[in-house]
């Protein structure tokens, strides 16, 4: 018996060593040399204090920001450790009454845009319920009120947008898609909220 527990015990505190140390020590060491921004949650600052992440979503109401989707976390919006989408289909009262009430809630920032169809991505939470980017179309929405909120131009507005937005990779992966956090932190860093 001991002949065969000796091996197994030494392969056991061998590749405990190897796989539950050694290799979480080296891809750390490898992902903090090559690649510090992700390997670090790609946290946004201003002033060098944190404001959150560039990977997870942050809830906007005010005028003069851009709102990000809708989140499917509970009981807080956009957490973390509650990551998970509604699961509840498009013809789901429940899914339906929350469309209603962002469509609602959209139109009444902006009664400008009433006649405009809102696009999906704006009431709609994503799969995680943490997406921190909307889609162009989203962006394009909302110019207009955010440009009023701020006294600045939408052609103004537009322009920061269109500096900020992300391209598909290679021209070919993913949707054209802006960061909501990053653009407004840029239009804070350009020209900040007047207060009322």
């Amino acid at each position: 018996m001991s002949r065969m527990l000796r091996p197994a015990l030494t392969l056991f505190a061998g590749f405990t060593l190897l796989l539950g140390l050694g290799y979480p020590l080296l891809v750390t060491a490898v992902s903090q040399a090559l690649f510090p921004w992700q390997a670090n949650g790609s946290v946004l600052a201003v002033g060098g204090r944190p404001i959150g992440s560039e990977l997870i979503g942050q809830s906007f109401s005010a005028p003069g920001y851009f709102w990000g989707r809708p989140s499917a976390t509970a009981p807080l919006p956009y957490d973390g450790l509650a990551s998970g989408g509604s699961n509840l289909g498009p013809t789901n009262p429940a899914e339906l009454a929350a469309v209603q009430s962002a469509v609602a809630a959209l139109r009444r920032a902006d009664p400008a845009q009433a006649g405009k169809p809102v696009p999906v991505g704006l009431v709609t939470a994503s799969g995680s319920g943490l997406d921190p980017d909307i889609s162009l179309a989203g962006a394009d929405y909302q110019v207009e009120r955010v440009a009023r909120a701020r006294g600045m131009s939408a052609r103004e507005v537009r322009q920061l947008v269109a500096r900020h937005a992300h391209r598909p990779w290679l021209g070919l992966f993913g949707e054209p898609r802006v960061n909501v956090l990053a653009l407004n932190l840029a239009l804070d860093g350009l020209h900040p909220v007047r207060m009322r």
